[in-house]
């Protein structure tokens, strides 16, 4: 059996989270992580400080590798070895502590100051992000190169999946790259501008990963245990990679665009993937990526119950 492990990225949080896990000492430890009571955030709101992206990304984290901790003696049991990790965005942290990378507790503390640093690195309203719906990655790639100006830039910073890629940036470039393409495709583009604290993935988080490399550097990073696939190139990095090499991908990525749509491309039919995160939005993903695949998502009535009928 081939099983490959996912973990979502901000947009997934919800109050409540984690309310159902009994070993509370993993609330504990990202309390002491971080240094203020994400507990009671995370199970009790409200959903606006929840929302703050300083808050969202260290609960993402956390909740998902408590999701990983009740995983692992199911596998174990099954004698069933990991194919492959990999997160979204914020997610790939998730992904890296789940393969031996990062301790839970600098893995959650990392993702804070990345939230932090994320949402103070661009003046309010100089930056957005849009959803594209139904375009090329082709022709979203030329309105962006066509949109950028020295000062104002667009580039894309989600392949989400085939029919809909994210673009971020300065406002005013990413508002040229649509005209762009409803000139070049003479048609009414549906782009869905998002509701978010900070354009993420593009040159203006660049004081963000400026930052966050003083967080990474005093982070003790082991070789992974098993392949992950990185966001930034969709490469997969095999067992024993250098720290130095994951974290540079980490680095890069805060400015790069998340290659999920091609990370999934790679996984072959006769994987099973699971889902280990709050939600269930990878798995509708992965569904138009390739129908053919099969998901199993944890944060449900019945994903642990699927895990084990395996």
């Amino acid at each position: 059996m081939k099983i490959t492990i996912v973990f979502p990225g901000q947009g997934t949080q919800y109050v409540g989270m984690g309310k159902d896990f009994v070993e509370t000492h993993f609330f504990e430890r990202a309390n002491e992580a971080t240094g203020y009571d994400l507990k009671q955030i995370m199970l009790e709101g409200p959903a606006e400080t929840l929302k703050l992206t300083e808050n969202t990304q260290p609960a993402i984290v956390a909740h998902s590798l408590m999701l990983f901790e009740q995983l692992k003696p199911i596998l174990a049991a099954k004698e069933v070895n990991v194919e492959r990790v990999l997160g979204h965005s914020v997610g790939e942290y998730a992904a890296l502590a789940a393969a031996g990378v990062l301790t839970y507790e600098d893995a959650v503390r990392a993702v804070h100051f990345r939230g932090k640093f994320m949402q103070d690195a661009a003046p309010e309203g100089k930056g957005t992000m849009y959803a594209i719906l139904k375009q090329t990655e082709e022709n979203i790639l030329e309105a962006c190169t066509a949109a950028s100006t020295e000062l104002e830039k667009v580039s894309p910073a989600n392949f989400n999946e085939p029919s809909q890629i994210v673009i971020s940036g300065d406002k005013a470039a990413c508002e040229r790259a649509i005209k762009y393409l409803e000139e070049k495709t003479a048609a009414r583009v549906k782009a869905i501008e998002l509701q978010v604290s900070a354009p993420f993935h593009c040159s203006l988080m660049k004081p963000a990963e400026l930052k966050l490399k003083e967080v990474l550097d005093k982070a003790i990073f082991k070789k992974n245990r098993f392949p992950y696939v990185a966001n930034i190139d969709a490469k997969t990095y095999a067992p024993e990679t250098s720290a130095e090499t994951i974290k540079d991908n980490l680095l890069k990525q805060v400015c790069g665009s998340v290659l999920w749509t091609q990370s999934i491309q790679q996984i072959s039919e006769d994987n099973i993937i699971i889902e280990c995160g709050p939600g269930k939005v990878l798995a509708g993903l992965i569904k138009k990526i390739n129908p053919n695949l099969k998901v199993i998502s944890l944060d449900s009535e019945t994903g642990f119950s699927e895990v084990e009928a395996l």
